[in-house]
């Protein structure tokens, strides 16, 4: 894999104007929204980096002129905007759970041409540190829906629902004991052709404070693609295990800082960590943890080949993004398997950008102190480090609220309540866990005992049996991982357990 181009190009951080835009023909002008309701955040550019840098647009959500036919009252008529890739809706109160639903629609940059409205996964609270945790209580920490990729595009339009009754059901608006699919929801009946759902106005007093306050659109730009960025994987072949060369340019003393705690793994600088054989993984499991390791342990390790991973400079990480310091937790007991419920329309080789866009929307947006996983895969299998500290370290991530310790993330890029997960990207689950899991003697078919920081299933301290390799819905009351991709567990257990030679 070829090392992102560097760039040393300073970004302006500057207010931009937000203009009105002629939708199609059923729709009418919106109306133009004043330069002090976008706020635009860049990356700091005081140090040379390799890296380049992405931005965030910041538009306040307004009541909209009521629609009997959607039932929208908060939201954004159709503007112009500065180009973007990722989008999502943030509000003040990250305890606070948006009863509704949230619709936007975009504007292709290449064509002009206006998407349908699609639905922007709601129920994302249960993502996240633990109640009480250091990074939860630091103050910075909003609400939000999850990110929603939609590739490049300068015009968006949105529109809130209010749900009629959201005390009536359970977390989700399910019944008690059902796990509903938000991501693959059809859009509300408009009655008008696609159309907008009404100018901003005064809206339904009560409908809007019934929402969170502070609700606001953020528009991420996750930078330009770098050259390995480029090509997408042949049909049937595995990903790439070639770029572990370090990359050319400066790197900052945070990136160097990121790179080096995988030091015993790699070169300082690589983009990738190449796959090992299993005896060339027995050996290392040896070196990194020999002292620890018990006589059975050595005398027959259970561990999966290390899989090649992409590390967060072949992935292009800002590292001023995130907080400085690393936090681990003390062993990895088990895995939490998700999906980003972002979308299904994205290529293999855009899932670097992806990943840059999640990053700076956790950081920038959600007020997280890094990238929440752990770990991704994308549907061509290609494995990526996530939360910085070193993927053969026991990083604490934010992840499954209530199980972030002694536990690890692993997310499938991509949203599967619907659409079964590929099985390149099931592999790659069945391989990372196999590898992770191992170094720390976790045998994939069994269970192990958590305790809960917290959350709606298990209340803190409730010591909990989960499976070492779970899915978040597991831990938490929410969809996630998405029925499609839960359902494959059981078959990534087995995996798991024949690649550790059991």
């Amino acid at each position: 894999m070829r090392g992102i181009l560097a760039s040393s190009i300073g970004v302006t951080c500057a207010a931009a104007l937000a203009l009105p835009l002629a939708p199609p023909a059923a729709a009418s002008a919106g109306t133009p929204a004043p330069a002090a309701d976008v706020a635009t955040r860049t990356a700091e550019t005081a140090d040379a980096r390799a890296d380049v840098p992405g931005s965030t647009q910041s538009l306040p959500l307004r009541p909209l002129t009521h629609d009997r036919a959607s039932g929208a009252v908060l939201g954004l008529t159709p503007r112009t905007v500065r180009t973007f890739s990722l989008l999502g809706v943030v509000w003040d109160d990250p305890s606070a759970d948006l009863h509704g639903r949230v619709q936007v629609r975009t504007r292709a940059a290449g064509t002009g041409e206006w998407t349908d409205w699609q639905d922007v996964e709601t129920h994302s609270t249960q993502h996240g540190a633990d109640p009480d945790s250091p990074e939860a209580a630091s103050g910075t920490v909003r609400g939000a829906t999850a990110p929603l990729w939609v590739g490049e595009s300068d015009g968006v339009e949105v529109r809130v629902l209010p749900e009629p009754d959201p005390g009536g059901h359970g977390e989700h608006g399910e019944q008690p004991g059902e796990r509903g699919e938000p991501e693959d929801a059809g859009p509300a009946d408009t009655g008008s052709g696609g159309g907008p759902s009404g100018g901003e106005g005064a809206g339904d007093a009560d409908e809007v404070s019934a929402l969170p306050a502070g609700m606001r659109l953020d528009l991420v730009d996750p930078g330009e693609a770098g050259p390995e960025e480029s090509a997408e994987p042949a049909e049937g072949a595995e990903p790439a295990e070639s770029a572990e060369i370090p990359r050319t340019g400066v790197m900052t003393a945070a990136a160097k800082a990121a790179s080096a705690v995988n030091s015993a793994l790699v070169p300082l600088g690589a983009t990738e960590i190449p796959s090992l054989t299993a005896e060339e993984t027995r050996e290392e499991l040896v070196s990194l943890r020999g002292p620890e390791l018990t006589e059975q342990q050595q005398a027959k390790p259970y561990i999966g080949p290390r899989p090649a991973i992409v590390t967060r400079r072949g992935w292009g990480a800002d590292e001023s993004l995130r907080e400085g310091s690393f936090v681990y937790t003390s062993t990895v007991k088990a895995a939490f398997v998700h999906h980003t419920a972002s979308g299904n329309n994205y290529s293999c080789s855009q899932a670097p950008s992806l990943i840059r866009g999640f990053y700076r929307y956790h950081t920038r947006s959600l007020g997280w102190r890094d990238i929440g996983y752990n770990f991704l895969i994308d549907k061509c299998g290609r494995i990526y480090e996530g939360r910085a500290g070193g993927v053969a370290k026991p990083v604490k991530g934010a992840h499954t609220m209530g199980f972030n310790s002694k536990t690890t993330g692993i997310a499938v890029i991509g949203s599967y309540g619907s659409k079964k997960p590929s099985s390149k990207a099931v592999k790659a689950v069945a391989r990372l866990t196999a590898w992770k899991l191992g170094l720390h003697g976790r045998n994939p078919k069994k269970k192990t005992s958590l305790t809960s920081g917290g959350g709606n299933l298990y209340a803190k301290g409730t010591k909990v049996k989960m499976k070492v390799i779970s899915g978040h819905r597991d831990g938490f009351n929410t969809s996630c991982p998405g029925g499609k991709l839960y359902k494959k567990l059981s078959s990534v257990r087995s995996k798991a357990a024949t690649y550790q030679g059991r």
